[in-house]
């Protein structure tokens, strides 16, 4: 059993709260821009029952065990692991987990933070009316044009990285919890608002079609793995902010039940988003994309030709800040409380300390979409993509199978079935099939064809 049955730095103060939180976490910007478009590009609702299979097989087991390691430990991911390591007398190299979990976490909230302030732009040219009855010529060139000031991008990064390290600063209770009570009831009220207005577009039927029919014959291999990369990089897994939020979780909440609604909460959203935004964009004669083509350039001009456009553009931007921002605190969690703990410092001055260093390395990824786009790390990567893939493609598949086979084979059974409420039996059994063999396998199997360029 844990030594500690409370954090340092404060608990959620119900269940429902870490749900919303690890659900913030995991609700970002790839459920609107990414999840939709690869739905209906694979297969439609054939798709969706084979992303809900990977989700059971890969993505809840290993949010499971990070939950359940983070509450064993009750410390900051790195310490956390020190921790149970010194505990059970497990290899010291196990610690790599937390390390790569908190740096993982650090670099890709370095690049988040510049893209999450595009939607705080947007949020001002929807609400001036700059895209009223524009063309697709002038979209593209407004967004193009944005990315090519680069004091104008600065601007909205540090605006964004403000509001997250004042939220962090604040602590679990004042800030993280504050700011989530917020912020994820708003973001499902305006996805409400946002389905009701797509619903009503003209293009619903076209838009359902897109995500829902079931096209067995566009299902392959590489939708498999589509499916399965999907299934474990939705749920924010691999980066530490999923164990920090578990060493936060009440000691009397069921970590299966919990994990599973969050898992069901983050498939609801990007489902939902797709039904809001792929009949607005049919409605409009326009083609569906992926990536910011679709959020920046398509959402911008379908809602400038549609009859209160403009409010319902500002209220897809606010949803869309709303569930970065939720993904920016989770993402800042981990190195921020390794850092209180280790050098006892605190919280607020350590906050803005993380955030000065965060906000100076996305600077590199503002240059990359411009005075730095044709200059290359490593073969054709800029330093945006290069940050990109060695943390998405590398850090995170490697960290979730670490976590995965740390909890297998590294934590004694009784620890496991303490937190997880399994007694010996078929139960006990199948989840170490699962977390031991299954779940390990598919991200093995994600991240090699990854590598590869076979995803």
């Amino acid at each position: 059993m844990a030594q500690n049955t409370e954090s340092r730095h404060g608990m959620w103060s119900n269940r429902w709260m870490f749900v919303l939180a690890a659900a913030g976490s995991a609700v970002g910007l790839g459920n609107i821009w990414k999840f939709p478009y690869i739905t209906g590009e694979n297969g439609g609702g054939a798709f969706v029952l084979l992303y809900l299979g990977c989700v059971a097989l890969v993505g809840i087991p290993i949010m499971m065990a990070e939950v359940l390691i983070g509450r064993e430990g009750r410390y900051s991911p790195i310490n956390t692991v020190r921790v149970l390591i010194q505990q059970h007398k497990s290899s010291p190299a196990w610690v790599i987990i937390g390390w790569m979990g908190m740096l993982a976490g650090f670099l890709i909230l370095s690049y988040y933070a510049v893209i999450a302030g595009w939607a705080l732009h947007y949020i001002v040219q929807m609400a001036n009316g700059s895209f009223d009855g524009v063309t697709a010529e002038f979209a593209n060139d407004a967004f193009n044009g944005f990315l090519a000031d680069p004091w104008k991008m600065v601007m909205w990064h540090t605006i964004f990285m403000t509001a997250t390290i004042f939220i962090v600063a604040r602590g679990v209770t004042k800030g993280l919890e504050t700011a989530i009570r917020w912020f994820m009831p708003a973001l499902l009220i305006l996805l409400v608002v946002l389905l009701g207005y797509g619903v009503n577009s003209g293009g619903f039927e076209q838009g359902f079609a897109f995500m829902f029919s079931f096209n067995w014959e566009s299902v392959t291999a590489e939708s498999v793995l589509i499916a399965m990369g999907q299934a474990f990089f939705t749920l924010s897994l691999g980066m530490g902010a999923i164990m920090a939020y578990g060493a936060y979780m009440p000691s009397n909440a069921s970590i299966t039940s919990t994990v599973v609604i969050i898992a069901l909460l983050d498939t609801f959203v990007a489902l939902a988003a797709g039904l809001a935004i792929f009949p607005i964009v049919f409605a409009n004669g326009l083609e569906p994309s992926q990536g910011p083509g679709l959020m920046f350039v398509t959402i911008p001009l379908a809602f400038g030709q549609m009859p209160l456009g403009a409010l319902f553009g500002v209220i897809f931007f606010a949803l869309v800040s709303f569930a970065a921002i939720t993904s920016a605190i989770s993402l800042t969690e981990p190195a921020l409380a390794y850092l209180v703990e280790e050098y006892n410092a605190k919280r607020s001055r350590v906050a803005i300390s993380v955030g000065i260093f965060c906000w100076v390395l996305g600077i590199g990824t503002v240059l990359s979409f411009n005075h730095w786009a044709e200059k290359y790390i490593v073969s054709d990567l800029t330093f945006f993509t290069f940050i990109d893939y060695v943390s998405q493609n590398i850090m995170l598949p490697l960290g979730g199978l670490l976590i995965a086979l740390f909890a297998a084979y590294a934590l004694p059974k009784t620890v496991v079935g303490s937190q997880l409420g399994l007694r010996e039996g078929p139960l006990a059994v199948l989840w170490k099939v699962v977390i031991g063999v299954i779940a390990p396998l598919g991200v093995l199997t994600v991240f090699i064809a990854t590598i590869l360029g076979l995803g």
